[in-house]
Parts: C-alpha cells; sequence; structure tokens
C-alpha cells in the first residue's frame, strides 16, 4: 500500500508512533524514527531493519526550531524524499486549571502545536517543491472535540490541531497535500497508565473508577482502543489516494463522541 513511499514519524520510538512505524514499514514505507530520546528511535528502527523493512532514526526534539529542521532535511537526504509526516509526539500532564502553572502549560503547547507547526513547515518545503504532494497526519484526540475535567492544555492543544490540519487542507491543496487529524479514545499506552493513578487522586476515586467512568465511560463496549486500530487508520488514511478526505478529523474510539 505505501511501496515507494517515505514516512516520518515523530514520537516514534513508543505507543502509538512506534506501531506507525512498524505498520507502514510493513505497507512497504521507508520510515524516519524521529524521538527525543535517539537510542529508543534507533532500537525501534533496528526491529524494523531486523524484519527486512527500511528505517533510520533521527533525533528530535519538536520543539526546537533548528533540531526539527535539521532532522528533517537528513531524512530527506537519507531516504529521499518526503510523502508522509505523522506529527504524533506528545506529553499529558492531569491537574486543574487552578494549580496549572504556566511554564508546564507552555511546554504542553510547545510540544503539541508548535511541534505539529514546525514539523508540518519542515516537512512542506519538500512536500512542495514540483507539487510532489504528501500526507501530514495529526495525533489529536476524542479531546479535539471535548473537554475533560484536569486537561486543559491538553484539550486546548488537541482543538488547535484541528484548526491547523484544515487551513493546510486548503493551502496544500494546490501541491497536492493532504491533511488529517485521527482523534483516538483512550489507548493503553504507558502515557495512559500513568492518569490512573494521578487522575484516582486528584477525583477522589478509585482506579477502577477512573478506568470504568472516565477513560471508558462513554465508550459503547467498555473497551480501550488499541494501538493497532490507530496504526491501521494511519495507513488507510496515508494511502487514501485522493483529496476526497483532506482536513478531516477521525474518531478512532468506540463510539466515544459519534459525530
Amino acid at each position: 500500500m505505501l511501496n515507494g513511499k517515505i514516512a516520518l514519524i515523530t514520537g516514534a520510538a513508543s505507543g502509538i508512533g512506534r506501531e506507525i512505524a512498524h505498520v507502514y514499514a510493513r505497507a512497504g514505507a521507508a520510515v524516519a524514527i524521529a524521538d527525543i530520546h535517539l537510542a529508543a528511535a534507533q532500537a525501534t528502527a533496528d526491529e524494523i531493519v531486523a524484519s527486512g523493512g527500511k528505517a533510520m532514526a533521527v533525533a528530535m526534539d519538536v520543539t526546537d526550531e533548528d533540531a526539527v529542521d535539521a532532522g528533517t532535511t537528513a531524512v530527506v537526504d537519507t531516504l529521499g524524499g518526503l510523502d508522509i509526516l505523522v506529527s504524533n509526539a506528545g506529553i499529558q500532564i492531569v491537574k486543574p486549571i487552578v494549580e496549572f502553572s504556566f511554564a508546564e502549560w507552555k511546554k504542553m503547547l510547545a510540544i503539541h502545536v508548535d511541534g505539529a507547526f514546525l514539523t508540518t513547515r519542515a516537512a512542506l518545503r519538500f512536500m512542495y517543491q514540483d507539487n510532489r504532494g504528501g500526507t501530514v497526519i495529526y495525533m489529536g484526540s476524542v479531546h479535539s472535540h471535548e473537554g475533560s475535567p484536569l486537561k486543559s492544555a491538553y484539550v486546548a492543544a488537541k482543538h488547535a490541531l484541528l484548526g491547523l490540519a484544515r487551513v493546510l487542507a486548503k493551502e496544500g491543496a494546490a501541491h497536492n497535500v493532504r491533511s488529517h487529524v485521527i482523534c483516538p479514545g483512550f489507548v493503553r499506552t504507558p502515557l495512559v497508565d500513568k492518569q490512573i493513578p494521578e487522575q484516582a487522586r486528584e477525583l477522589g476515586i478509585s482506579e477502577e473508577e477512573v478506568v470504568k467512568k472516565m477513560m471508558l465511560g462513554e465508550t459503547v463496549d467498555g473497551i480501550f482502543t488499541t494501538i493497532d486500530d490507530v496504526a491501521q487508520t494511519a495507513l488507510f488514511l496515508a494511502a487514501f489516494p485522493s483529496a476526497a478526505l483532506t482536513g478531516q478529523s477521525f474518531v478512532v474510539s468506540h463510539g466515544w463522541h459519534m459525530h
């Protein structure tokens, strides 16, 4: 499905990003594993190469303009181009607004929003050349569409990605560039596991109640979204052949927030 394509995935040393990298590689893409943790990125790239795929690791702090530009250029120079960007790097900080420090707020927006902008801009410089085209996929969340207590910065950041994707859809169309936002429900990654005791403490409820009520209460079946659910969606969107799908968000959540 992606034979001959070159993909750059941020935050790809673990979790959702790592799974997307493996799925893309199995579909024939050459993948660049971009992560702030270079050793972990290299380990993921080595796994893909050992399985017969094509991959490279690149150190990238998505909040650092020079690092993003240099890392993206290195990917293009090494792999021969860039067709797919998956802006996936992210963190979570769980606190009430009144206790959120300004530094924490800025850190959250820097990673999620500034990172999406910087990696998009860097990628477009290559995708726009000779109207080569490409696909930019942002990792949003169900929280791109609704709010939850204790997640002010995360929700604000994930909402912002919708706006960026919609503008890119309109600007990029003339250059054959499309944009998408994948909006997963809760996926059982280390990021989510870390939230369970934090939310239990802040809300004064048990960890079991956090999972059952706060995380899965709005699903139709009480089941976590899987990293493969998200990766298969990312594969479908990267392989989709036209702008019939662009500027859209795709909620992958077992029925939580239907729209």
